[in-house]
């Protein structure tokens, strides 16, 4: 038998091929899938190939990250093959007149690293068997630890949507955080860390929330994405810290999410605030 070249080999490379043949099908979403050994981010990868007109649906997979970014420039890095970070390239303001997509409006582009997490918290608690949460707006949590991490960004006329999620890594690969104390879903139990299986889970959920997303014009109440996403959300119903864009932060009780993808925050004086972007600190 021939020496493998991957010194772990529990941790097996994706197949393009095999995942090509399953997902980029006539009328499917995805248009090409695209697995690299190593690059220096999948989002920057997926946003130039956006700059040179590549179609939506494109998907970049790294079994490799090595200047991966989360939110506010933090880093997001893995050891090979330890996680699932893939990027995808989605045109939500070109009408699609074959799916009958209207052009949906900029105001509603913020609910897509929503979807992506909502896409995201049912492929990790179908396949892996790992109970998980959402913390608004972009962290998936397990118990209250972040397993995970979502990063939307405008790419010209595209959006570009990266997720990065650890699956095997072992608690010394972990990178220390500021905020949250990070997990993996091999910590969690998880009863597989086959990442096939969990991307290709993932990818199929996004095509599904994203499809009824369009057909409703980007309206997240229409096609149940308001109501699945409430559902999932670790951070509604608690007392948080929101640390926002402009260097002040608000602090009160998380109520709800609004119909634009807004955190809504009850002060103590029992004003509401809603909240576009932010960090979100849970105190309770």
């Amino acid at each position: 038998m021939a020496a493998s070249g991957y010194t772990d080999l529990d941790r097996p490379p994706l197949s393009e091929r095999a995942l090509t043949r399953a997902l980029v099908q006539p009328g499917a979403l995805w248009s090409r899938i695209d697995v690299r050994t190593e690059t220096g981010s999948t989002n920057a990868d997926a946003a130039e190939a956006a700059r040179q007109d590549a179609p939506e649906g494109l998907v970049v997979v790294a079994e490799r990250q090595v200047a991966g970014r989360g939110r506010r420039d933090r880093q997001w890095l893995s050891p090979a093959r330890a996680g699932l970070t893939v990027s995808v390239l989605l045109r939500p303001g070109t009408p699609v007149p074959d799916r009958d997509w209207p052009a949906a409006g900029p105001g509603v582009f913020g609910w897509l690293p929503l979807l992506a997490g909502v896409a995201l918290a049912e492929a990790v608690t179908r396949v892996a068997g790992v109970d998980a949460a959402l913390k608004w707006p972009n962290d998936l949590l397990v118990g209250d630890r972040k397993c995970a991490g979502i990063l939307a960004e405008v790419a010209g006329d595209a959006i570009v949507v990266g997720i990065g999620l650890n699956v095997s890594t072992r608690a010394e690969e972990l990178p220390e955080t500021t905020g949250l104390p990070a997990t993996s879903l091999h910590l969690a139990g998880a009863e597989t860390q086959d990442r096939d299986p969990l991307l290709r889970g993932l990818l199929r959920g996004l095509e599904r929330w994203y499809t009824g997303w369009r057909e409703a014009s980007g309206d997240a109440e229409m096609c149940g994405l308001l109501g699945e996403y409430r559902r999932r959300c670790a951070t509604i119903g608690r007392d948080v810290r929101v640390l926002l864009p402009g260097g002040g932060e608000l602090t009160g009780e998380a109520v709800t999410v609004d119909r634009d993808g807004q955190l809504v925050i009850r002060t103590v004086d029992a004003v509401e605030h809603r909240v576009s972007a932010g960090d979100v600190l849970h105190v309770r």
